[in-house]
């Protein structure tokens, strides 16, 4: 007997209607990044891996997923280095090629080759699978799709402002109630500078973003594993646990941080974008978080990340400025900010709170049954002025038993069914059926129209 087949870990398949709610997340996220001007762009799903490594930090290299030269990817390999069994050295001579880890490398490539045809600032979204080799757990996938949105060729903090003004009309539109977590890495410098570990700040923000998953302690263990001096970890003790409203924090934050020039900066930075969110009416939470680091080396200024309040999932949009990146391909000077929704997880959350309007996942509106040739030719008129009027509507393929037809109706949860006999036919009508109400009408097409639009 054939084995039953299956798909790798961290992936999925997805049912038409299935398919149907991640479309609506994707049209509902294309429509607001419409509003805010941006155009689309796509990229191919595999990178050079010399595009790719180096980017993420040595956690995000090792989650890169590495595509195996094709050919004889032997030669030039000598038994030696064969028998050393050295994984990263072998992956590197057997591999040139990796499937993208995100959207943002392979935009600022992207910005790179295609400069001469860009107008700055250059606005665009893309809406792509991702792939990364991790631990596939609940809400984490090996194959996920991002929806990012990002500005290059510009410093003003208008565009954070209007990407959080993004993230909240999205989380409207799908009546997710979140909380947007805004930091700075500006601010996470300054406090390494403080504590006297300006060299461990990426040490820091990878520990600190680890918070929310592994609590304080471990995190304090970390920083120790890492060289961290103790009474470092002890005067960042009170920083990360900072309470009170953002304007307190902020207040305590510039006493704090007051002989550090990048702090400051880091400061004002995140007080201007609260500030200006404030007056812009937000329907949601807006907190600023010193524990958010975002564990990616290429931010550099604002850093954004949101999560759900209803449902227990890490976050479903994350995102930031990185003034940098582009200069690693050759092009320096170019600031940019962004951000990315977790189609994957938003997808988790609608299922989970039952968000879903019910048009979005609804397929056929209406099925024509089939009775025989006569009465399918009939129909097949009729069927064309109803599509033409913007209906879902299909006709059985074969003259099946009544029976069977209905069953095909209601598995696929068709609200309406036309039938058409020998009657219909004499008076020129269709016989309309109410799926739901179980009421049936004898109708004109135009009728049949209305009845079903409405």
């Amino acid at each position: 007997m054939a084995a039953k087949p299956s798909i790798p870990k961290g992936t999925r398949d997805f049912s038409p209607v299935e398919m149907a709610k991640r479309n609506y997340i994707f049209n509902t996220i294309r429509d607001v990044y419409h509003l805010y001007g941006f155009q689309q762009i796509e990229t191919p799903s595999m990178e050079m891996l010399s595009t790719l490594m180096g980017k993420y930090g040595d956690e995000g290299d090792k989650l890169l997923f590495k595509i195996q030269n094709s050919g004889d990817y032997f030669s030039g390999i000598t038994d030696e280095e064969l028998l050393s069994r050295n994984a990263a050295k072998l992956a590197s001579k057997f591999c040139e090629k990796g499937l993208r880890y995100d959207l943002t490398v392979p935009f600022a490539r992207y910005v790179v080759m295609h400069r001469d045809e860009i107008t700055f600032p250059f606005k665009r979204y893309q809406i792509q699978p991702v792939w990364r080799a991790d631990r596939p757990q609940k809400g984490r996938y090996r194959e996920f799709y991002q929806c990012d949105a990002d500005v290059v060729g510009s410093d003003s903090l208008l565009n954070e402002v209007e990407l959080m003004q993004i993230v909240d009309t999205v989380f409207s539109r799908f009546n997710i109630r979140v909380c947007i977590k805004i930091n700075n890495r500006k601010i996470l410098s300054g406090i390494a500078e403080i504590i006297g570990e300006s060299d461990k700040i990426v040490d820091i923000t990878v520990a600190i973003d680890k918070l929310d998953k592994i609590g304080l302690d471990n995190v304090n263990a970390e920083l120790k594993e890492k060289g961290i001096s103790d009474e470092a970890i002890a005067k960042l003790q009170p920083i990360i646990l900072l309470s009170g409203t953002n304007a307190e924090k902020l207040a305590t934050l510039k006493n704090v941080l007051s002989a550090s020039e990048v702090g400051l900066k880091g400061v004002e930075e995140s007080e201007f974008i609260l500030n200006t969110l404030e007056t812009m009416g937000l329907k949601n939470e807006i907190e600023l978080d010193l524990t958010l680091a975002r564990g990616l080396n290429y931010y550099t200024g604002a850093i954004f990340e949101v999560k759900a309040l209803d449902v227990q999932i890490g976050s479903i949009t994350g995102g930031g400025r990185y003034d940098n990146l582009t200069g690693v391909f050759g092009m320096a000077g170019v600031s940019g900010v962004g951000i990315s929704f977790g189609a994957d997880r938003i997808f988790d959350v609608l299922n989970q709170l039952e968000l879903y309007p019910k048009e979005a996942v609804n397929g056929t509106e209406l099925l024509f049954i089939n009775f025989g040739e006569k009465e399918a030719a009939y129909s097949m008129g009729i069927l064309a002025k109803v599509r033409a009027a913007n209906i879902r509507a299909e006709i059985f393929p074969d003259a099946a038993k009544m029976k069977k037809q209905m069953s095909y109706a209601n598995a696929k949860n068709i609200p309406f069914v036309a039938i058409v006999g020998e009657n219909e036919m004499n008076e020129g009508k269709v016989m309309l059926k109410n799926m739901e109400t179980g009421e049936q009408n004898l109708v004109s097409a135009d009728e049949l129209i209305a009845i079903v639009k409405k």
